[in-house]
């Protein structure tokens, strides 16, 4: 389980995308010898768009959900192996994995979130709400 740090000056005057930004920029990639996932994060007009490396993995390994404006990413998998040859016995057993949580802007619309898992890569598509989508204004000319 990951702690999320809470500072409660910052939380009054944060712009939300500025919180976002900076869970990927730490380099907290590596928790107690637990590998955690690279993510990369961009902004487009109308989406945020997350993409984590999850090599190894099958969309049924992976859970994302988001609980109280939080973004999380967790995958848990155990492996058994078992061998046996000539008189040795071989029996192997591998847990992994890991949990990742994001602050979500408060301009996301959480509820249309698109989460699409390919060649390792989990890309999750988060719509901004259309009042934070940009907006072109018309400049007309005025004749006097």
């Amino acid at each position: 389980m990951n702690l999320i740090k809470y500072n409660p000056i910052k939380s009054i005057f944060d712009t939300g995308f500025d919180t976002f930004l900076d869970r990927f920029f730490d380099d907290s990639s590596i928790s107690g010898g637990a590998c955690l996932p690279r993510v990369d994060v961009k902004e487009t007009g109308d989406n945020y768009v997350l993409e984590a490396d999850l090599p190894g993995l099958t969309e049924k390994d992976i859970e994302v959900r988001v609980d109280n404006g939080v973004l999380i990413l967790s995958s848990a998998r155990k492996e058994e192996k078992e061998e046996k040859k000539d008189n040795y016995l071989i029996k192997e057993r591998r847990e992994t994995s890991f949990s990742r949580s994001f602050v979500l802007p408060k301009n996301t619309d959480r509820d249309n979130i698109d989460a699409k898992y390919a060649n390792g890569v989990l890309t999750l598509t988060i719509p901004k709400t259309e009042e934070a989508k940009p907006k072109s204004i018309e400049v007309k000319s005025h004749k006097g």
